[in-house]
């Protein structure tokens, strides 16, 4: 199969596709509208489909021709010749609609569509029939009008109708499949299928970047690639090359506008994005009309986006590739008339560095006074949180600094900021351009810093680890404290990739990287190394201390930032902006580790910290260590609100890697409260199965602890269905098919044990238990030393002893405050106590454990502890259907108000009863305010009340 015949990157569409021509060839027909622009694989998804699943079918073909959208008939007497020998088996009427195709004269519209559906239907009687419909915008109004008629009532045929089109209208009530941007690995499949694999890094990286997911684009870039530009003598493309097919239909598109709307693109395309006030002054001062302006958006060219700092809709081209075509084949007279413009319109003070560059781009030379001034305008927006401006003007400044080591710190900035803006795509091409001009120096480290961090949260942490190490290492001599951080950000992308050989490593040669000066952050790091990789060798009393001071640091630096300063390089020991939440963020993994609540707040701390400064990836890893904490130390709902807004962030701002952690902390949640539904839809958009975005499997992308901590859902359910021998199968699998990571095993060891124990297979549960023992007495945390007594009560051979173990860990639990374990040791206990013949004893306990349940909406668990009171005599409440189903508010125990509620919406309200502020629930929970003024305006409305005051008298 060569190259252009394979197809990368739309696994999920090409399934479809399929799964139409499968039910099809079954008697089922249907159809289906495949949407995209051009170049972006529609016609290569057909053929794929038709490879794969169209065996045995007749297939009929039409392609849309622009020479004939005007002639009418064009396209069915393409797509119907070939069954002009069945014709004559159709009634009179259907014969007469039909001659047209043979210059007859014209039927009634509904006459003529009936005939063609009878046509299709009479071949399709000898075996199943794909129609095919390229290019369908190009359609004559009465093909296209006849074939969407017919496609809407194939349902009882062996018949399958497929259009490739460039827009869903006029296909009105036909299913339609939109294609998305490619995801940068299928680009660059694609491209080393164009190039081979000789092509350099850099350069692959910029083809990538530029074709803007378009598979054409990438073929059209490949192959006006020169061979200067593939030795790396000359620098990339940055436009595609004149005369390809798709430069020419952007600029087809573009002449086809009105002289007004033409100006207006190419304003657009000389900002990238402006707001609709600013559109509105542009083109009040130019002439330029309603109806061009929605010309110019119609045209495809152009889209509209929310933008933070400009109050409204920004209006914006369409990507990177529309925008460098357009800009290419503009003339330098409308270049300059765009940046002239511009320089009138742009008037509000947040729009000051744009108008600095647009003046500036008006004299066409680099000036060091401007650059300057944009520099300082990129600092304020910085010290603002703005970084969707300040990014721009950092890279603007450097376009007109004069001097190289300016000009790559200017760069460094731009690349910093649009990374801490969530603009990943855009970080990576500007660090693109720092290399040349620092290949050895602290920039170059720098910029392998934030290459390796980029590349950890977007979802490969394997490819990030030897850049961090590289990093560390450049850096070393002249920032130790920076090369600290870096080998920091590498130990956690190793331990996110698997990868407890390079861990250790990492932390030995950061106990003795020279010139770090002694402060907190630094101790914290090094503490926070040292114990984790104690605690991944099994050294639990060697890790237990180190991992106790990284706590007691992280704490002592919560209330504290690192400086503001906007200058690059001078925003503390690593010049990045998450100084004060990574810090706070590693202090919580320490105690995790220990199961120490205080886990939770720090967490929770990292997430305010980086919400504060408006920094996208670290809220998004902030959020993804509140998800680990919340879910092993938290109580529901609150772990499942605060995954679902860290999922939120992470897919938005493309941290693939967080999007997984968030996606293993779900499908957990869901598995500990024996949701099966949750639990396997989680697991099915973590494998890769169900998530829209790029994500592919998390265990393909080298995403092992999120993979493992997944893998540990499946085994909760099987406890929570009453099947412990699978549960211990699947705790029990080996490397990759298990919990390949070796806190996850640790973690899940308590349920492995209980899983043995009632299976029979009491030494390996002993074992099981020795491990998790030894690290519970080393941590000496309460909730940990519950787990570790109720391990001995399951493997207790006298019902004196294990009651003794028990007893203890339902103290410990509630030291600890974990309700949801209370309630499984509660269960068990119960049960042996039952079994042991002493019903009244066991009833205390199932009670117990059975309002917890309900409480928390665990059906499984509910039936179990039902089942065990009915056992021991007691039948119990009568299930209240309401807290039958997952995840409702009211069990017993709850003040009948809240009946009704969601958890979630029950949970806020009794945090506002006790008088808790918005501000306050939000950071408790690790949402927005803006989200609990949402769920509490949910409340109000259901229970019938306009007030905060009337709430808590409900409530009390």
């Amino acid at each position: 199969m060569s190259g252009h015949d394979r197809l990368y990157g739309r696994d999920r569409k090409l399934r479809v596709a399929e799964g139409l021509l499968g039910r099809a060839r079954g008697g089922h027909g249907g159809a289906l509208t495949v949407v995209a622009d051009a170049g972006m694989g529609k016609t290569a998804l057909l053929d794929a489909a038709e490879r794969t699943a169209a065996e045995g079918f007749r297939v009929l073909t039409a392609i849309g021709v622009p020479a004939e959208a005007d002639v009418p008939y064009a396209g069915l007497h393409r797509l119907l010749r070939p069954l002009s020998d069945l014709v004559g088996e159709l009634p009179p009427a259907f014969r007469a609609a039909l001659a047209p195709l043979s210059g007859g004269e014209a039927p009634a519209p509904f006459v003529l569509y009936s005939a063609v559906c009878e046509l299709l239907s009479l071949a399709a009687r000898s075996g199943p029939v794909l129609c095919r419909v390229d290019d369908a915008q190009w359609l004559d109004r009465v093909t296209l009008d006849a074939l969407a008629f017919a496609a809407r009532r194939v349902g009882d045929e062996p018949l399958a109708i497929v259009f490739a089109a460039r827009t869903q209208a006029p296909l009105t009530g036909i299913p339609h499949l939109r294609l998305p941007p490619l995801d940068d690995e299928a680009s660059l499949r694609i491209l080393q299928d164009a190039v081979g694999d000789a092509l350099g890094t850099e350069l692959a990286e910029e083809v990538v970047d530029l074709a803007s997911g378009c598979a054409l684009a990438v073929r059209e870039l490949a192959g006006g690639l020169t061979a200067a530009q593939l030795s790396g003598g000359a620098p990339p493309p940055r436009a595609l090359p004149p005369g390809s097919v798709l430069r020419t239909l952007f600029r087809h598109r573009h002449l086809r506008l009105t002289p007004g709307a033409q100006r207006l693109v190419l304003m657009v395309a000389a900002d990238e994005w402006l707001g609709a006030a600013t559109v509105a002054r542009a083109a009040r001062t130019a002439g330029i009309g309603a109806r061009e302006i929605e010309a110019a958006r119609e045209s495809g060219l152009l889209r509209l986006a929310d933008h933070a700092v400009a109050g409204d809709d920004a209006v914006v081209v369409r990507d990177r590739l529309v925008r460098s075509s357009l800009w290419a084949e503009a003339s330098r007279a409308e270049r300059r008339a765009a940046h002239a413009l511009l320089a009138q319109v742009l008037v509000q003070d947040w729009q000051r560095p744009s108008l600095i560059w647009h003046r500036a781009a008006l004299s066409g030379e680099a000036d060091d006074r401007i650059a300057d001034e944009l520099a300082e305008a990129a600092s304020r927006s910085r010290r603002a949180g703005r970084y969707g401006d300040s990014w721009q003007a950092w890279q603007r400044a450097a376009a007109l600094t004069s001097e190289r080591g300016a000009r790559a710190d200017r760069l460094l900035a731009a690349a910093t900021d649009a990374w801490a803006g969530g603009r990943a795509r855009r970080a990576r091409a500007v660090l693109r351009q720092v290399r040349p001009l620092d290949r050895d120096g602290t920039r170059a480290g720098r910029a392998e810093l934030l290459r390796g961090e980029i590349e950890a949260g977007s979802g490969s942490p394997a490819t990030a680890v030897p850049m961090l190490r590289d990093a560390a290492e450049r850096l070393a001599e002249t920032d130790g404290a920076l090369a600290l951080t870096a080998l920091m950000w590498a130990a956690e992308a190793a331990d996110a990739a698997g990868d407890h050989t390079a861990y250790a490593e990492i932390a030995e040669r950061a106990a003795h990287l020279p010139g770090v000066p002694a402060t907190p952050r630094a101790d914290l790091m090094r503490a926070h190394l040292a114990g984790m990789a104690a605690t991944f060798r099994g050294r639990y009393a060697e890790a237990a201390p180190l991992l106790g001071r990284a706590v007691r640091l992280g704490e002592a630096l919560a209330g504290g930032a690192v400086g503001e300063s906007g200058e690059p390089g001078e925003s503390g020991e690593s010049g990045d902006h998450s100084d004060d939440s990574a810090a706070q963020a590693w202090a919580a993994l320490a105690a995790l580790a220990l199961g120490d609540g205080r886990a939770r707040a720090l967490a929770a701390g990292a997430v305010a910290s980086a919400r504060l400064r408006g920094d996208a990836p670290a809220e998004s890893y902030a959020l993804a260590i509140a998800a680990r904490c919340e879910t092993l130390l938290g109580h529901p709902p609150v772990p499942v609100a605060a995954c679902h807004e860290g999922l939120r962030l992470a897919r938005a701002t493309g941290q693939h890697g967080h999007a997984a952690e968030q996606l293993a902390a779900l499908a957990l949640v869901a598995g500990f409260n024996g949701d099966r539904d949750a639990a396997h839809r989680h697991l099915e958009a973590l494998s890769g199965g169900a998530d829209r975005r790029g994500l592919t499997g998390a265990d393909r992308r080298g995403l092992i602890r999120a993979a493992a901590f997944g893998a540990w859902a499946p085994a909760c359910l099987d406890l929570a269905a009453d099947r412990p021998g699978d549960a211990a199968a699947r705790l029990r699998l080996p490397g990759g098919a298990g919990l390949a990571h070796p806190l996850a095993r640790l973690l899940a060891a308590p349920h492995l044990v209980e899983a043995l124990a009632y299976t029979g297979h009491r030494q390996r549960a002993a074992r099981a238990a020795e491990d998790f023992t030894r690290w519970a007495d080393a941590t000496r945390t309460p909730g940990r030393l519950a787990l570790a007594r109720r391990c001995a009560a399951l493997l207790a051979e006298r019902d004196d002893e294990a009651a003794a173990h028990y007893t203890e860990a339902l103290r410990l639990h509630e030291s600890a405050d974990a309700v949801f374990e209370l309630a499984r040791t509660e269960l068990l206990f119960g049960a042996r106590l039952r079994r042991g013949r002493r019903p009244r004893a066991a009833r205390e306990h199932l009670r117990t454990a059975l309002r917890i349940f309900e409480r928390y909406g665990a059906v499984p668990w509910t039936g179990q502890a039902r089942a065990e009171l009915r056992a021991a005599g007691d039948a119990g409440p009568a299930p209240d259907p309401e807290t039958a189903a997952p995840r409702t508010a009211a069990g017993p125990g709850e003040p009948p108000a809240l009946t009704g509620l969601t958890a979630q919406q029950a949970h806020i309200a009794r945090m506002v009863a006790e008088g808790a502020t918005n501000r306050e629930i939000a950071a408790r929970l690790l949402l927005s305010p803006r989200t609990i003024d949402h769920h509490l305006r949910n409340v109000f409305t259901r229970l019938g009340i306009r007030s905060r005051v009337e709430l808590a008298r409900m409530i009390r």
